[in-house]
């Protein structure tokens, strides 16, 4: 594996000029590519390779229209017209996979009687796995639209009753519509947001 930097265009397509869409070109997502796409986000590292992230593909219309009683407002729109929209979510079981996944240690006694730590070690790493998502999502040549605007409960209830999955954040998938963008926003300084130690 060669330890070399990516070229600049690569940088460019995961970071520098990759965007949040909130306009969706009519092209649909194929199957295979939201396949490859999890198997790419699964890589990345987690607490004892816990990987806790559930993943709920939403791109039919009984779907959508479920998902649309959670949302605000202003997200209902966005959401129907992007070909798929993620509900990216934890598993506060993800422990018991501990054998399959972590073979070398057992681990599950750090989490079975640890509701405390599950929940956080659940949500820390879900979040974690649905940043990977998305910059394995760009990677494939896709678009996203991360969104934090919406009913948590009401998602879980509708779709994760009597399970013991939770959603974290949802993320529309697809072919963004350049022209709909929005000048980028600025971010924060190296100096105003870091520090040496």
């Amino acid at each position: 594996m060669s330890a070399e930097p990516l070229d600049e265009t690569a940088l460019a397509r995961l970071f520098l000029a990759a965007r949040t869409h909130n306009a969706w070109q009519d092209r649909p997502v194929a199957e295979d590519t939201l396949h490859r796409l999890y198997e790419l986000a699964s890589m990345g590292p987690t607490s004892f390779n816990g990987s806790p992230m559930r993943v709920v593909f939403v791109r039919s219309a009984e779907g959508k229209d479920r998902l649309c009683e959670a949302l605000l407002s202003s997200n209902v729109a966005k959401t129907m017209q992007a070909p798929v929209c993620a509900i990216v979510a934890e598993d506060i079981s993800f422990w018991e996979a501990f054998p399959t996944l972590s073979p070398h240690k057992d681990v599950r006694g750090y989490f079975r009687d640890n509701a405390a730590l599950t929940e956080e070690t659940a949500f820390r790493n879900s979040s974690m796995q649905g940043a990977y998502l998305i910059m394995a999502a760009r990677a494939l040549g896709l678009d996203c639209g991360p969104m934090s605007g919406f009913d948590r409960s009401r998602v879980d209830a509708l779709f994760f009753a009597g399970t013991s999955w939770r959603s974290n954040f949802l993320c529309n998938l697809g072919y963004g519509d350049a022209s709909a963008l929005y000048p980028r926003n600025p971010r924060l300084a190296f100096e105003t947001a870091c520090r040496f130690a």
